[in-house]
């Protein structure tokens, strides 16, 4: 053998073993299955971070893709970017409602319906789909209403079509807001399967034959190595602040702080965090069905706030603004859903602090109008002190409110007599003993 043939012997060789290599590489990351926790809101930051994790998925060419799913709902549009990557994933997408006590409600039906494999584990639910005007730019009349309904009902039912559910079911969770419990949903078609947990659901949907585009792909998840997903810090903060909870005390503590900026002047730190808070506020607004009606309130009650500590009305602005307070507040996310609304035990602590705080202002400022003066001629009126120097009609020395004065009596007064202060000429005191 010549060394030329030598040569291409080995490099054949190489090349092979490379490709052997390659092709294990591509065949271990098509056995994965990526999994991602998606709970809370439907919000842009949940949108992206599902949207990045299917892309992930396909560039790991992973068998699927498993989103365990927890929402009350969420924007419109940002569903509707999920459900079009879901459409034109690569890889199968599977929507797995997990764990017990968790739902697909809302724009977590649509999401849910549209995945190529749909999946719940025991003790959870779906439907709810009508559509909620969220963010304040959303706030819809009779007419617009009903536009987003049928419109919903539309995008709802050709989802159920594309992917085989129950279509009268899609359309009733939009007009009717109609939710089912794990096993009705199975029974009703509205899912493929109940799965117990996420290692039992690959095992369930291994042979699964779901479409690819036109294409009819066969699962082959069983055994497959979980994959997980998780949002970064950033994210994870972002859709901490779109729940309803958190927004609506930013928002508060928000006002807060720029009022004590305001009334102390050079302060700082209220007003640093009172921006902070209150720029979060309304970046979490934008995503939730917020209702003006409400914020006018709570502003109304922080102006009434404001004004009866200022002009001194002894609690008849206080007790309004503390019913706007509470009113605005219950009013503030105008959602059917409770989930998409202020928690009773959040809003009732935050409307009695900065009340309770007002309060405390208005008594202060009532106690300051009905105390003694403590300078000034009527301030030493009354005031008790002791002799230092004897007193005679000509002058003497007394020691009262912590400061020596000249004096005179009627009578003489010897010193260490006790005496009281009977008036005042210029810088004298006029005494009488006790």
């Amino acid at each position: 053998m010549t060394a030329c043939t030598q040569f291409y012997s080995r490099l054949a060789g190489l090349l092979g073993l490379i490709g052997t290599l390659t092709a294990g590489a591509w065949a271990a990351h098509a056995q994965e299955a990526m999994v991602a926790r998606v709970d809370g809101v439907i919000g842009p930051v949940p949108a992206r971070f599902m949207i990045k994790t299917m892309e992930q998925a396909e560039e790991r060419q992973c068998a699927c893709v498993i989103f365990e799913l927890d929402t009350p709902g969420g924007l419109d549009d940002s569903m509707r970017l999920i459900i079009k990557k879901i459409m034109a994933s690569e890889v199968p997408v599977v929507v797995y409602v997990a764990p017990a006590g968790s739902r697909a409600a809302s724009a977590g039906a649509f999401i849910t319906l549209a995945a190529h494999v749909a999946a719940m584990a025991p003790g959870t639910a779906i439907g709810a789909a009508h559509p909620v005007a969220l963010g304040p730019q959303h706030v819809m009349d009779t007419n617009m209403t009903a536009k987003a309904v049928n419109d919903a009902a539309a995008f709802i039912r050709s989802i159920a079509e594309k992917r085989g559910r129950n279509i009268e079911w899609a359309h009733a969770a939009v007009h009717e807001s109609v939710s089912l419990s794990e096993t009705e949903a199975l029974q009703e078609q509205v899912i493929d399967l109940i799965a117990p947990s996420t290692t039992a659901l690959l095992e369930m949907i291994d042979g699964h034959k779901v479409m690819i585009g036109t294409n009819e792909v066969g699962l082959a998840t069983q055994g497959a190595p979980l994959v997980q997903s998780s949002m970064n810090w950033r994210d994870e903060l972002l859709a901490t602040i779109a729940n309803p909870n958190v927004a609506y005390v930013l928002f508060m503590l928000g006002l807060l702080g720029l009022y004590f900026e305001f009334a102390n002047p050079g302060a700082i730190f209220p007003g640093v965090v009172g921006g902070v808070a209150l720029i979060l506020a309304l970046f979490a607004f934008q995503t939730l069905s917020v209702n003006f009606a409400g914020i006018l309130l709570i502003l109304l009650a922080i102006v009434l706030f404001i004004v009866d500590v200022k002009t001194g009305t002894h609690g008849i602005l206080i007790a309004g603004g503390m019913v706007a307070m509470f009113f605005g507040s219950i009013m503030l996310f105008d959602s059917p859903d409770p989930a998409m609304r202020v928690s009773l035990q959040v809003l009732i602590p935050v409307v009695l602090v900065p009340s309770l705080f007002f309060v405390l202002g208005v008594r202060l400022s009532i106690k300051s109008l009905t105390s003694r003066p403590v300078s000034g001629d009527t301030g030493l009126s009354d005031q008790e002190g002791d002799v230092r120097l004897e007193i005679t009609p000509q002058g003497g020395q007394v020691f009262v409110a912590g400061t020596h004065w000249s004096a005179f009596a009627d009578t003489p007064i010897p010193a260490g007599r006790r005496v009281r202060v009977k008036a005042i000429k210029g810088m004298t005191l006029k005494v009488e003993a006790l």
